[in-house]
């Protein structure tokens, strides 16, 4: 597993908005977001740096955000998670995450995540009306 140290960001400029950097923390376990990027930030309407993942999660449940967290540090592997959910404003959104661990090859000391949101509406017209064929 690589380290925070082997990551350049300067190599990953054109994703950095939509990077998060957990900090793992111990005794007892939990996660607290270090970095968020842009596009993360515009998403939740609010920067969570420097606060716990289980108060300020992004998502269709606490619960289940957290559980991967838990996921990546307890496999030392990567997850790839998929959900639809609701966001505050009513829409439907589908998002893509993937959590890498950062770390010795023992011990998960951050994950860096990357998501991306696609709109379930885009492409939709309100109001628009749906032509049937005639005969259909």
């Amino acid at each position: 597993m690589p380290l925070r140290s082997d990551i350049e960001p300067a190599d990953l400029a054109r994703h950095l908005p939509g990077i998060i950097l957990v900090d793992v923390r111990r005794a007892p376990l939990d996660f607290v977001y270090r970095l968020v990027g842009t596009r993360e930030v515009a998403a939740r309407g609010s920067d969570p740096t420097g606060k716990r993942v289980a108060e300020n999660w992004y998502g269709a449940e606490a619960a289940d955000v957290v559980a991967n967290y838990e996921r990546v540090v307890a496999s030392r592997s990567f997850l790839y998670d998929k959900e639809a959910f609701v966001r505050p404003d009513g829409r439907q959104v589908l998002d893509e995450s993937l959590f890498l661990p950062l770390g010795s090859s023992d011990d998960v000391q951050q994950i860096l995540v990357y998501s991306f949101y696609s709109d379930v509406w885009t492409g939709s017209r309100p109001g628009a009306a749906r032509r049937i064929p005639a005969g259909a």
